[in-house]
């Protein structure tokens, strides 16, 4: 297994710079490997089910010679719906082994307060936090046991 600490590391990379965001979707990338062993062969929707977590849903939304885009969310019943949380649209680009959270749908908040969050953080800020997201609950999955 590809360890995500061996991912090469420029020196001027910090915590939200551009360079340390593209180190985080390398580390994504490898993160993502841990519970998708080929992330080409994904053509339908999967379930992985582990007995210590929720089940988790992987959906491709797009299929391409050099990118996919995924769907990965743990699906909940509530009353009488179905509530995905956390909702993550990931975009892998196969050439550079990347993996970009792309647009994040989860712990739902009061209107005013996304809307202002939103205008409060650049796009940079934003990528930062999505895909820290995706680079912990990716280390979370795996350290249940989830596989596809």
């Amino acid at each position: 297994m590809i360890a995500d600490q061996l991912c090469r590391t420029s020196w001027r990379a910090q915590p939200g710079s551009f360079v340390g965001l593209m180190t985080l979707y390398e580390s994504n990338f490898v993160r993502l490997g841990w519970i998708v062993r080929d992330l080409r062969a994904i053509t339908g929707s999967a379930v992985s089910s582990v007995a210590e977590d929720c089940d988790l849903h992987l959906t491709p939304l797009e299929l391409n010679r050099y990118t996919s885009v995924f769907r990965l969310t743990y699906e909940f019943e509530f009353e009488g719906s179905t509530v995905s949380d956390p909702d993550l649209e990931v975009c892998v680009y196969h050439d550079a082994r990347l993996a970009e959270a792309r647009s994040f749908r989860g712990f739902l908040r009061h209107p005013q307060l996304s809307r202002l969050q939103s205008v409060l953080k650049r796009e940079l800020d934003q990528r930062w936090t999505r895909n820290m997201m995706l680079n912990k609950w990716l280390e979370y999955c795996a350290e249940r046991g989830h596989q596809f």
